[in-house]
């Protein structure tokens, strides 16, 4: 079988997005009056979106309204700081070439905020990924499959002849729940 779509994760696996994460996580934190955590600390709460990351970071009981809230504020930092140290991994940029070279369609799906996931689609591979799209209302995020199947669709492919690429068990588990083998 020909595979002629690749279809990335985002942070972990083409951006490495720790350090603008972790800064706006912790603003956060601050804003709220909650203990601020390490780099590490967050690695291991990141990649199931925003609010998983919250609530495995806040203190314990802290309640569903006091999430939502938080939610919004970091949005509002991480829109405003998606850029300031986030980067490609090394060779990423060259690997996109080479696969748009040789014919092949991309697409990054991410748990990330939609409005990010687009600018820094943007930001970093302007003529090299076609389709770029995160978390936003009326569409399950990952490990659900759509975002993947709404990406096959906008690209005009099938996971018959795509791959998944990603870094963490819920690219796994989103690669298996789309069809999709996984890299």
């Amino acid at each position: 079988m020909m595979i002629d779509t690749v279809i990335f994760d985002m942070d972990g696996t083409v951006l490495n997005t720790l350090d603008d994460l972790t800064e706006s996580m912790n603003y956060t934190m601050r804003k709220f009056g909650f203990p601020i955590h390490t780099l590490e600390e967050y690695r291991r709460a990141f990649g199931n979106g925003i609010r998983y990351a919250l609530e495995e970071t806040v203190p314990e009981g802290t309640k569903p309204e006091v999430l939502d809230d938080m939610i919004v504020v970091f949005k509002e930092h991480y829109d405003v700081h998606c850029l300031d140290n986030t980067r490609p991994y090394d060779g990423i940029i060259e690997l996109m070439e080479r696969l748009k070279k040789d014919g092949y369609k991309m697409a990054i799906v991410s748990n990330k905020i939609d409005s990010a996931v687009k600018e820094l689609n943007e930001r970093f591979f302007k003529g090299l990924v076609e389709v770029a799209i995160g978390e936003r209302a009326g569409i399950r995020r990952k490990p659900a499959p759509d975002t993947v199947f709404e990406a096959l669709k906008e690209l005009n492919s099938s996971a018959e002849r795509s791959v998944y690429i990603g870094d963490s068990e819920v690219d796994f588990e989103t690669a298996r729940n789309s069809s999709l083998p996984c890299i």
